[in-house]
């Protein structure tokens, strides 16, 4: 029989030097592995997990269960080795379906069943993988981007045997991976998840990766794929055009044509420096957090850094210890909920059981989808009879913000001034929530360190002046303010059917049927566009896993049904969009009181974030209703 490359791989591991293992890993994804090796369902019906929590991969179990599993687990997994480490025989569907319950510590659902066995994968078959054409002829696509989803749409394409070329702006692949190198950075969905489930690695340094290291994986998916032929690196995409037969794609490196187009360029790729007066006169180096300069040195400089939300929060901590003093300017407070995993290495033990436990990383990948799928989501949906609107939009969302107000509290101690620029005004989840294992409060609290939340009035060649009319002193700026994330598909001129401009058509409203296509641009074709931000929970990654299936398909139609073109008809593209925005506004993103917001347009409106839960969104792009497209 073939080994399932989720089923483990031999080993030859001492007795001892499993028992070590034993004690670095999650208890409750052992368990779930035994039932595997032994196809006993005992290991879950004796074992009761506490809760489920995002990032807590113990289920809150006693010491004493989990001692008890460690050595219930020992000469099972010695046997197991000693027989040749044979691959286990396929469980039940109602077992894996009781596994699930007891993953989750909840009921999973039908509607739920769908996305996560396609997530577990434990035939390791990769069920999102295309179906290889027979004859694709000479049909081109061009795909944009070289990040995470440009890179499996490579993958994917090349499965499926269509002949695509990648334009990547940048020297290498990676997209934001590449691009920001900033100290500090790293990703802020765990790593066992925020990866390709084709291409699961058991070899993370942390369980929150930093930049090098997802530069490095996204590396090595391409060259495992061999994918860098397919690639033309330092090329950007200025334009591209539709002439009625192909696409046109102009670029700094020359024009290509392509009968489809992937785009793949990210919502959070196109820094975003506010209009300071002054700026221009600061005498010291002055740059974005996503165009890190590393010729500067921070060290023993009096730093002052403009923004405090996703990067900003990494950064402070990062370069603390090193400056003279460090000036944070944050326009609004974040709220935060403890991640104690946030910065911790990977411990040997649990590399280990990812190596060679059977299903271990399938189960542990679904301990950290489940409760950071759609929990989010139930905290930010709006109970219109919850009477304190102003404090949280339900009940849910007030039991978020008492936890996240307790850790905040904590943290700051016997210090009101603290406090009072730290805690949110308004409720919990209504923007980005960051996560923090105590690192960012505690480098409020330095000596060295001054938070200010006045609004900044102006930019001096030696610091920064707030509306109070005080001066900071600043040797160096960094700019930690965001990106321009609801202008999607900036700055690219996108011209379709009878020379109609993305743009213009979408105004500061962009859409997309199932934020993928949009009417009047044929074999036009969109990852990660309007309506595809999580804000709630998943991965992005997840997420384009999808898309690309999707799209895939309607490749598929266009090839061998011999078509000149595909597009969405307007109808549903209409009624999905207002469905969307209906749901949307039934969420507390869209709650007033959020006036700062990258979620938000000028005009308060909120197009890009998704509404919808991810089993929802998993029906909705599975297959494309042919009826609401059309063809030519």
């Amino acid at each position: 029989m073939t080994r399932s490359f989720h089923a483990g791989s031999p080993f030859d591991t001492p007795d001892a030097e499993i028992a070590a293992a034993l004690e670095q890993v999650s208890i409750p994804t052992l368990l779930l592995s035994l039932v595997h090796i032994t196809g006993d369902p005992r290991f879950i019906r004796d074992y009761k997990q506490a809760g489920l929590f995002l990032n807590e991969v113990q289920g809150f179990m006693s010491e004493e269960d989990k001692a008890r599993a460690r050595a219930e687990a020992l000469p099972i997994i010695a046997g197991y080795r000693d027989a040749g480490c044979p691959v286990p025989d396929p469980l039940p569907p109602e077992l894996v379906e009781e596994m699930l319950d007891w993953a989750a510590c909840e009921h999973v659902g039908e509607d739920n069943l769908p996305l996560v066995l396609e997530e577990l994968d434990l035939d390791g078959v990769d069920p999102r993988r295309p179906t290889a054409l027979e004859d694709p002829g000479d049909f081109h696509v061009i795909v944009i981007g070289a990040g995470e989803s440009g890179v499996l749409a490579g993958v994917r394409l090349k499965q499926a045997g269509i002949n695509f070329t990648i334009l990547e702006k940048n020297s290498g692949p990676g997209g934001t991976w590449w691009e920001n190198s900033y100290p500090g950075a790293r990703v802020d969905v765990a790593n066992h998840f925020y990866c390709y489930s084709f291409e699961p690695s058991n070899h993370w340094d942390h369980f929150f990766a930093e930049q090098p290291e997802l530069r490095r994986y996204f590396a090595d998916v391409v060259d495992r794929h061999e994918l860098g032929p397919h690639i033309r690196f330092n090329t950007e995409v200025r334009s591209l055009r539709w002439d009625g037969a192909a696409w046109t794609v102009d670029t700094g490196n020359g024009s290509f044509t392509a009968n489809a187009v992937i785009t793949a360029v990210g919502q959070l790729n196109r820094p975003s420096i506010p209009e300071f007066p002054g700026a221009e006169t600061f005498t010291g180096p002055a740059f974005h957090s996503a165009a890190w300069d590393h010729s500067v040195d921070v060290t023993g400089k009096r730093v002052a850094l403009i923004g405090a939300g996703a990067s900003g929060f990494q950064i402070a901590p990062a370069i603390a210890d090193t400056v003279e003093h460090l000036t944070v300017f944050q326009r609004t407070a974040q709220w935060m909920f403890p991640n104690p995993m946030y910065h911790e290495p990977v411990a040997d033990g649990v590399r280990w059981a990812m190596e060679h436990l059977p299903y271990y990383g399938r189960w542990y990948r679904f301990l950290l989808l489940w409760p950071g799928a759609d929990k989010g989501l139930d905290a930010a949906i709006v109970d219109p009879d919850y009477a304190d609107q102003g404090n949280a939009v339900s009940e849910i969302n007030a039991i978020a913000r008492i936890m996240f107000t307790d850790w905040i509290t904590t943290q700051v101690g016997d210090d009101p001034d603290l406090l009072a620029k730290v805690l949110p005004d308004y409720p919990a989840t209504g923007k980005r929530t960051l996560q923090d294992n105590g690192s960012w409060l505690n480098t409020l609290k330095r000596d060295n360190v001054e938070l200010v939340r006045n609004p900044i009035e102006r930019i001096t060649p030696t610091g920064v002046v707030t509306a109070d009319g005080t001066e900071y002193p600043a040797d160096i700026i960094l700019y930690a303010t965001g990106f321009r994330a609801t202008e999607v598909l900036f700055p690219m001129t996108v011209t379709g059917r009878d020379g109609a401009d993305l743009h213009e058509v979408w105004g500061s409203r962009p859409y997309a049927y199932r934020s993928i296509t949009v009417p009047g641009f044929p074999n036009f074709f969109m990852t990660y566009g309007p309506g595809a931000h999580l804000a709630h929970g998943g991965s992005l990654i997840l997420n384009s896993e999808l898309q690309m299936r999707y799209i895939n398909q309607c490749l598929e139609r266009l090839i061998e049904k011999n078509l000149r073109t595909l597009e969405p008809r307007p109808e549903p593209t209409a009624e999905w969009h207002r469905r969307s925005q209906e749901a949307i506004r039934k969420t507390v993103w869209a709650h007033p009181s959020i006036t700062h917001s990258y979620f938000k347009n000028a005009d308060g409106e909120i197009h890009t974030v998704s509404p919808w839960r991810l089993s929802t969104y998993h029906a909705a792009v599975y297959e494309p209703v042919w009826s609401d497209f059309r063809e030519e």
